[in-house]
């Protein structure tokens, strides 16, 4: 069988708690018995499944699996999207859930099940979603990054960079869940201006979110009125509010009704570009990596990854 046929794995060995290199021989037997043959390789570094994607695709491969959470997601899809080789919507990817949000797959109805993931890539339904280019600020110099689910400014990237700082102690959900909480008393909200469709917003705001798909967080539905293949981002904008009305909102982010919030206003956007107008930079993060600041531009590529789905 030749590469193009074939697929190849990219394994996060630490995912899930060091879960995911646990599981991989009995993962691999499975996808041998499902009759998907394969080859893989596993993560090393930050940063090593975008290597190992361009790689693979270089080499030959035309089908991916990710191993791992939604930053490993993330790092494999700059892979597939970075390349020149072949338009990255021929390359046919899915991705087994062994991560601690696993934010990404919820919107796609994407099982955690090994068992029933598996069975939908022998299966081989596939779709096309949209994917986000944002350019921003890191230490004074332009940089790039596609994002696959939801980005997220202010408060959301706050607490992303301190959970990057803390990498070796966010171990599971429910600690996250605490450092949301925990960072709330020290983050200072920063003036922004957010030109989007011609419109323009200043405002001091809490959180900002963009996103293509709608659930971020551990299950937060920040942009529940995000649709993966419009070609539009969903934007939802949250002025600064005291800390016991963002508590006692909580809720909202779960279920799906956020933009009832007086403070909260949503829209449907093709571009959106966030400039700092105090002199400190607005954060950003996308899909659970913290990126860096203002400014900070998104612009959206239409069916640009082809993915397995139910």
């Amino acid at each position: 069988m030749n590469k193009e046929q074939r697929w190849f794995v990219i394994v996060n060995p630490t995912a899930g708690v060091n879960r995911a290199g646990k599981r991989w021989p009995k993962i691999s037997e499975m996808l041998t018995q499902a009759g998907l043959e394969h080859d893989h390789g596993f993560t090393q570094r930050r940063g090593h499944g975008a290597v190992m994607a361009r790689n693979a695709i270089r080499e030959g491969y035309r089908k991916i699996i990710t191993i791992g959470g939604d930053g490993t997601n993330n790092e494999v899809m700059n892979g597939v999207l970075k390349q020149k080789v072949v338009p990255s919507n021929e390359i046919t990817y899915s991705i087994i859930p062994v991560g601690t949000g696993n934010d990404w797959i919820k919107t796609h109805k994407i099982p955690k099940n090994t068992k029933k993931v598996i069975a939908l890539i022998k299966a081989g339904k596939t779709s096309y979603q949209d994917i986000g280019l944002v350019t921003y600020d890191e230490e004074g110099t332009e940089k790039k990054r596609y994002f696959m689910n939801v980005a997220g400014m202010s408060y959301d990237a706050f607490v992303a960079k301190v959970s990057h700082e803390r990498r070796n102690f966010v171990t599971n959900q429910l600690f996250y869940f605490y450092l949301i909480f925990s960072c709330l008393w020290k983050f200072v909200p920063r003036k922004a201006r957010i030109i989007y469709d011609g419109k323009v917003v200043e405002d001091e705001f809490y959180t900002i979110n963009i996103g293509i798909c709608r659930y971020s967080g551990g299950g937060m539905q920040f942009v529940p009125h995000a649709v993966p293949d419009d070609g539009l981002f969903a934007l939802t904008m949250a002025q600064n509010m005291p800390k016991w009305r963002v508590i006692t909102a909580t809720p909202r982010f779960y279920t799906g009704n956020i933009e009832s919030h007086p403070k909260v206003s949503v829209a449907q956007v093709k571009s959106i570009k966030v400039e700092d107008m105090g002199g400190k930079p607005t954060l950003v993060e996308v899909d659970g990596e913290f990126l860096g600041g203002t400014p900070v531009e998104f612009s959206i590529l239409e069916k640009a990854l082809k993915i397995i789905v139910p």
